[in-house]
């Protein structure tokens, strides 16, 4: 399971208990580009297996906005990227997850919006975000990124708020803005967008490929696994573009970047999100280079709205893509570390303050569902 450090509202020993067995994990105080000392990684990994548990796979070693722009002090960051893979493989920690998403690691316009249960869940609306990008944010020219009809949905929607909703919608679709918590302008957000104005998603993903091929020679030289996230949702967003969103994405990736050390994040979630991405068979076709998988499903509509099902419920596949990874383990001898991604607020969590999508007992569920599927497919794979 995913833990975000001591002030985590959910502890090691909640995660324990849960049945986990490892962590996935960050030095979310080290500023993004610096490097990650051994000596901070040994203390944190200390902290972990003092609780019984382990630390296998970080999730994130984030990558600076330079080096997705490739300008200002990119060269520097990417060396520093490398000292920290091999202070982690040092440490064996040798799967580094990452994303290649400009500015926004997320988006999400309802952090807290009720299932038939009662549960609380994350859901994303194109009315909304929409309402959010043209009428909050004001983005110069957003309205000719959307349908003349859509925009008018989205007016009639902004009219109807009251401030207190405003606001809401704002510090919702801005949570995935690192470092955000509501302190961030529009102004300060607008200026991030800009400097992305003349990239558009073709130079982006050079980008990328150059990225991974210069930090490539490092991570085989280590034995580090490269698992890159897709983009959440995986469709663009604020004029921002999108290059880990679809099949096509992938193909291109393994194309251009030949290192069998660089591989995925195989999110059900994030892919799920999008109608035309059919996961099985993507998994099938990309499998032996999955390096770690998020399993959690999401329910959409045919406008692309969607919210976070449960785990063995909605679009995400998650029986058919446990047996199939099963079976890739069992033909490959290789072991895939896995995690319940995001997980309903529900229960005791209902009052409690914890990260969007991560509070304890609906993940706790989407554990116990998936160990369950993975017990019987191990069993009928016995017999």
């Amino acid at each position: 399971m995913r833990w975000y450090g001591d002030n985590d509202a959910v502890s090691l020993s909640d995660i324990r208990q849960a049945g986990a067995t490892g962590v996935v994990t960050a030095l979310h105080h080290i500023p993004v580009g610096e490097i990650w000392t051994s000596e901070e990684i040994i203390k944190r990994k200390q902290t972990i297996e003092a609780a019984g548990l382990t630390w296998d796979v970080v999730e994130s070693l984030p990558v600076h906005e330079d080096i997705k722009k490739r300008n200002g002090n990119y060269k520097t960051w990417i060396e520093n990227y490398k000292v920290s893979m091999a202070n982690l493989a040092a440490n064996d920690i040798k799967v580094v997850t990452y994303n290649f998403m400009p500015v926004l690691d997320w988006v999400r316009t309802n952090l807290d919006y009720p299932t038939e249960t009662g549960a609380l869940c994350l859901r994303f609306g194109w009315k909304e975000f929409i309402t959010f990008d043209v009428y909050i944010l004001k983005r110069p020219g957003a309205e000719k990124d959307y349908a003349e009809a859509d925009v008018k949905k989205a007016k009639k929607f902004f009219e109807s708020l009251s401030l207190n909703e405003i606001e809401k919608l704002k510090v919702s679709c801005l949570m995935g803005l690192p470092g955000s918590d509501g302190l961030f302008t529009t102004e300060q957000v607008l200026s991030l967008l800009d400097e992305y104005g003349n990239i558009s998603a073709e130079q982006l993903q050079q980008n990328l490929f150059a990225f991974l091929n210069e930090i490539a020679p490092t991570a085989e030289q280590h034995g580090v696994q490269l698992a890159i996230h897709p983009d959440d949702p995986p469709y663009a967003i604020l004029g921002l573009p999108r290059i880990m969103s679809t099949d096509a994405h992938i193909d291109a990736l393994f194309k251009n970047v030949p290192s069998k050390n660089a591989g995925l994040c195989f999110c059900t979630g994030s892919y799920s999100a999008r109608k035309d991405n059919d996961l099985l068979a993507m998994i099938k076709k990309y499998g032996e280079r999955v390096y770690f998988l998020h399993l959690r499903s999401t329910d959409r509509d045919e406008e692309g709205n969607f919210f976070e099902a449960n785990h063995l419920e909605g679009n995400g596949n998650i029986v058919s893509i446990v047996q199939y990874v099963s079976q890739l383990q069992k033909e490959q001898n290789r072991s895939i570390p896995m995690r319940p991604d995001h997980g309903h607020q529900m229960l005791d969590d209902l009052e409690k303050n914890t990260y969007p999508g991560y509070s304890a007992i609906g993940r706790l569920k989407g554990l116990a569902e998936i160990r369950g599927v993975e017990a019987a497919v191990h069993q009928l794979q016995i017999n």
